[in-house]
């Protein structure tokens, strides 16, 4: 699939990358967690923890998203006002 994105739709998610973690701050890098696959534009930086941690993470029981009381939308929002902020 990455063959064929245009360069602007690579560029946004090494950005995102680069970005601190939108759910705990870890400094960057970070992984870029797309919330609908195929869509680049909907990844949200995320430290491995908050990503695929068994016990943090997105892709396991999710404490810190419930101790933090995040969504993947507030996390996309933290996201975007970042890189706003970095343009």
């Amino acid at each position: 699939m990455n063959n064929k994105l245009n360069a602007k739709e690579r560029l946004h998610p090494a950005l995102v990358k680069e970005l601190p973690c939108s759910v705990c701050d870890a400094p960057g890098p970070s992984e870029a967690h797309h919330i609908e696959q195929g869509l680049q534009y909907t990844c949200v930086a995320l430290c491995p923890d908050c990503h695929r941690g068994p016990i943090l993470g997105l892709h396991g029981q999710r404490r810190m998203w419930a101790i933090k009381k995040m969504t993947e939308l507030m996390a996309l929002n933290v996201t975007i006002q970042r890189i706003r902020e970095n343009t």
